[in-house]
């Protein structure tokens, strides 16, 4: 069993930076960051492999966020760049035993409790 712990949320005012941490209890083969709005379906936002840290973005955020790993830390990053008040959202953590990064909610095996991220106008 992963367990994975959130840090980082917060309000920001449109244009600011913030970075977003996860801590896993163990090393696992892909972690990546969801988000999710009321209403809305859970969205991939990044994805990174532990082992070659190649990464996938959703094209929203390409060019303003940047997932990155600290392999002694078990820990993954979100550095979230010229922000936009539609990045407001709940932005949850996730890790998945596979060795491939994927999109779907569903393909992923261990979650965090999820960080609120405002951006104002």
């Amino acid at each position: 069993q992963v367990q994975l712990v959130e840090s980082g949320g917060g309000l920001v005012q449109a244009g600011d930076s913030l970075r977003l941490s996860c801590a896993a209890s163990l090393s696992i083969s892909v972690m990546a960051w969801f988000r999710q709005t009321p209403g809305k379906e859970r969205e991939f936002v990044a994805g990174i492999k532990w082992g070659t840290a190649s990464s996938t973005y959703t094209d929203s955020v390409k060019g303003r966020f940047t997932i990155s790993r600290d392999n002694a830390e078990n820990t993954v990053y979100l550095q979230m760049n010229s922000t936009k008040p539609e990045d407001t959202a709940v932005y949850y953590c996730a890790a998945r035993r596979f060795p491939r990064v994927a999109t779907s909610p569903a393909s992923y095996d261990y979650w965090g409790q999820g960080t609120q991220v405002t951006v104002s106008s």
